[in-house]
């Protein structure tokens, strides 16, 4: 008898270990912060628009510089011959964009579609406007956001 009661704290104590270690390894929960309203506030970098053989690539890096999160933050890129539209892409982040956080997003369009075209961007976010500044460098981020 005495051996199963050994054998069972035995158990139980290697059971809440094993848990409050797996408790550790976890970080804290997030606290939620509210999203800005109105006016967001970025920066970025000068688009690098690149011709390919198939299609023309457009990479830039985004930076928040809100003191509150980007919530459904979305870029687009639309191409003009003379006033007509002739096409273009557009990127929507899929979470909030903390504040601080530089993000590099990529924008593809058919070359054929927008040959002697130019290019215009437009940011907006899900609850306002984005005032944007451009910025000779900012630092690249950990992982790209691209598509």
């Amino acid at each position: 008898m005495m051996r199963q009661g050994s054998m069972v704290a035995a158990i139980v104590m290697a059971v809440g270990l094993s848990a409050s270690g797996a408790l550790a390894g976890q970080d804290a929960p997030r606290k939620l912060v509210a999203p800005v309203r109105g006016e967001a506030k970025v920066e970025i970098t000068k688009p690098d628009t690149k011709p390919g053989p198939k299609e023309v690539v457009t990479t830039m890096l985004i930076k928040n510089i809100s003191n509150a999160p980007i919530a459904g933050l979305k870029i687009e890129e639309n191409w003009y011959k003379g006033n007509n539209a002739v096409g273009g892409d557009s990127y929507r982040h899929p979470r909030p964009l903390p504040p601080g956080e530089v993000i590099q997003i990529t924008l593809r369009v058919p070359r054929a579609s927008i040959i002697g075209a130019r290019n215009q961007y437009q940011f907006t976010h899900a609850n306002g406007t984005v005032k944007v500044t451009t910025v000779a460098k900012l630092d690249a981020p950990k992982a790209p956001a691209t598509k």
